[in-house]
């Protein structure tokens, strides 16, 4: 076999509909797109325009707002970090943060910060510096002998 001799199976490819190429090609003069009117034009937009009728997305009524200024945290379990210093990806002498989760490939990627979760147990004596925590795991932190260093803390020290 040479490389001239490379070609696709049969129907794997199909030619272009040249559109617009005279009456006998079977789509020419109007090119498939009917006769006359807004649509057969370039440029055309009328997604959810419903002829002149008031629009279904301006009848009903409008719901609840986005807020604008709302931070999407990571949420980490313990069980997850512990999971992972078992595995030697987290240093446990290292303080943890977003950073280290994301390079030992806990958290996928960096959103507004992290936020520590109670799930789980955890052995190991760590320093957290963390956007977030819930109570229950800041307890279960400093039971295992570590600590968690807060924003607000840092803001108020």
């Amino acid at each position: 076999m040479k490389l001239n001799d490379l070609r696709d199976k049969d129907g794997a490819t199909h030619a272009k509909k040249r559109v617009g190429r005279g009456i006998g090609s079977g789509s020419g003069k109007t090119g498939g797109r009917g006769v006359k009117g807004q649509s057969s034009r370039s440029g055309v937009a009328i997604n959810g325009f419903e002829g002149g009728q008031m629009p279904i997305y301006r009848r009903l009524p409008k719901r609840g707002f986005k807020n604008i200024f709302a931070k999407s945290f990571n949420t980490v379990s313990l069980a997850r970090i512990q999971i992972a210093i078992d595995a030697n990806k987290l240093d446990a002498k290292e303080t943890v943060t977003a950073e280290a989760l994301v390079k030992a490939g806990v958290i996928r990627r960096l959103k507004d910060g992290v936020r520590v979760l109670s799930d789980g147990e955890l052995k190991a004596k760590l320093a957290f510096d963390v956007a977030g925590a819930s109570k229950a795991a800041i307890e279960k932190i400093e039971k295992a002998g570590g600590s968690v260093k807060l924003p607000e803390q840092a803001a108020t020290e």
